[in-house]
C-alpha cells in the first residue's frame, strides 16, 4: 500500500458518504438528538461513519479507526502508533441542520499519530479538498475539467492580512479573549467563518491566518496534510505541533510566528 492508494480509499469512501449526506441535508424527516456535551447529532451524522467505517473496515482492516460519533476501535481515542484513520462524518452539524451548507465530511489517515492522507468534502457547496503527503494539495468543484493544486498566499505582515478565529466565545472560554482580540485587532480583515472552510481557504491562499480553540482530533486531522502540501504551517494556538493538543492554528506559513506571538496563553 502507498499513501496513493491509501487515499484513493478515502475518496472512494466519501463519495458513498455525499450521497448519504446530501440525501438527509435539509430533509424534512431529519432526527436530532443531543450529545452529553450538548452539540447536537443528526441520523446523517451516523449514518455516514457508519459507510465509512466500513469501508475502511473492509480494505484495511488491521487500522485503527477513531470517529467523532462511534468512537474508538484501539483501547484510547489518543494518537495511535502504527495506522489511524480520523473521521469527522459531518464537521458543521449545526449549519447541516439549520440548512445552512457550510459543512463537510472528514476523512484523515494518521501514521504514529501524525495525518499524512485526507479527504475534505463538502458536497453542498460542491467542493472537495485533498492531500497526501509528497503529493501536493487539491480541490475541485462540481463541473471542473480538472483538479487546482493549491498553493497558501504570500503576505508576509498580519497589518495586510486576513484572518479568521471563528468562535469568539470559544477563546474566552479557553481563557483566550485578550489573544483574539489582539489577533483580530492586528489583521487587515478579521472574519469568523465556522468549521472546516476557513482552514481550506487558507489552503487556497485566500485567507492567511485560522485559529479556534476547544477542538478535537476528529475536528483538525483532514485539515492538516492539506494545509502542509499547499506550503502552510499547522500547530496549536501554543506552537505545539500536531492535532491532539485542542487548538488550531494554520498560517500561509510566514506569518505562523507573528500570529503564535499573540495567540499562546500569557505565562
Amino acid at each position: 500500500m502507498t499513501l496513493l492508494d491509501d487515499l484513493a480509499l478515502a475518496r472512494a469512501a466519501v463519495a458513498t458518504a455525499d450521497l448519504i449526506s446530501l440525501n438527509r441535508f435539509r430533509a424534512q424527516d431529519l432526527v436530532v438528538n443531543t450529545k452529553p456535551d450538548r452539540t447536537p447529532v443528526t441520523d446523517a451524522d451516523t449514518a455516514v461513519e457508519d459507510i465509512i467505517r466500513a469501508s475502511l473496515h473492509s480494505a484495511r482492516s488491521g487500522d485503527a479507526i477513531l470517529g467523532e460519533e462511534r468512537g474508538t476501535t484501539a483501547d484510547s481515542p489518543g494518537p495511535q502508533p502504527g495506522r489511524q484513520w480520523i473521521i469527522d462524518p459531518i464537521d458543521g452539524t449545526a449549519n447541516f441542520l439549520r440548512g445552512v451548507p457550510i459543512w463537510a465530511t472528514l476523512i484523515a489517515l494518521a501514521i504514529d499519530g501524525d495525518p499524512v492522507v485526507s479527504v475534505v468534502s463538502a458536497p453542498a457547496l460542491g467542493q472537495q479538498w485533498w492531500a497526501a503527503t509528497g503529493l501536493g494539495a487539491w480541490t475541485e468543484r462540481a463541473g471542473d475539467a480538472t483538479p487546482r493544486k493549491l498553493h497558501v498566499s504570500k503576505v508576509t505582515q498580519l497589518k495586510d492580512a486576513i484572518v479568521n478565529y471563528n468562535s469568539f466565545p470559544g477563546w474566552i472560554d479557553d481563557a483566550r479573549e485578550t489573544q483574539v482580540r489582539a489577533l483580530a485587532m492586528s489583521a487587515w480583515r478579521a472574519r469568523a467563518i465556522g468549521d472546516f472552510w476557513p482552514y481550506m481557504l487558507v489552503a487556497e491562499g485566500a485567507i492567511d491566518v485560522a485559529g479556534e480553540a476547544d477542538l478535537q482530533p476528529y475536528d483538525m486531522a483532514a485539515l492538516v496534510p492539506i494545509i502542509r502540501e499547499a506550503g502552510g504551517r499547522f500547530s496549536s494556538l501554543d506552537g505545539d505541533d500536531g492535532v491532539w493538543h485542542g487548538t488550531a492554528l494554520a498560517s500561509n506559513t510566514l506569518l505562523h510566528d507573528t500570529a503564535l506571538a499573540l495567540t499562546r496563553k500569557l505565562g
